[in-house]
């Protein structure tokens, strides 16, 4: 049996689930659809939902539907945030509606769109770094749109300047010495 498959996945108030070919979660936070594979079955009982294979076929299905619809029920419920932080001086970013714009010293500014259902907030900037707090209901999404925005300017290993994750440990690497060449 599936470590993860097995868990029981509690409900909280306000989760309403339907189970048919697809698992549709719906909350305070919105709606999301888990597709389900052949020989996964659900059932909820006593505010629990319990799901279970046919064989052992189906193993990585069983552990992946659990992951997938313990996910949904979070992000219906309570949502997720992603933190970024943008080190570097003169790099910045502001939001207006559903359009980010970066300054991050390229010549131009980037104007990154944000997807429906994510949400992103600029806090205020101190010691050369510029917190971004993202919001959403869907894990993956919120997942992508976070290392979307980190590829805007990945981290720099010698100057330590960029967007990276919140906790994100960057090791620092020592340039080149002035030693000329003959």
């Amino acid at each position: 049996m599936s470590r993860v498959g097995k868990k029981p996945i509690p409900l909280p108030k306000g989760v309403k689930l339907t189970i048919g070919n697809e698992l549709v979660v719906e909350g305070p936070k919105g709606k999301q659809t888990i597709p389900l594979m052949p020989g996964i079955t659900l059932r909820e009982e006593n505010g629990t939902l319990h799901i279970t294979r046919d064989n052992d076929k189906q193993a990585a299905a069983h552990g992946l539907t659990r992951a997938l619809a313990a996910n949904a029920v979070q992000g219906v419920s309570t949502g997720f945030t992603r933190e970024l932080a943008i080190f570097g001086i003169g790099y910045r970013c502001e939001v207006k509606g559903r359009i980010a714009s970066f300054s991050l010293g390229y010549s131009h500014p980037i104007e990154f769109y944000l997807p429906d259902g994510i949400d992103m907030r600029v806090d205020k900037p101190a010691n050369n770094l510029t917190p971004l707090v993202l919001t959403g209901s869907d894990r993956q999404v919120l997942g992508q749109v976070a290392a979307n925005m980190r590829a805007l300017r990945p981290p720099d290993p010698y100057k330590n300047k960029g967007i990276r994750y919140v906790g994100e440990v960057l090791r620092k690497k020592v340039g080149k010495t002035g030693a000329g060449g003959k």
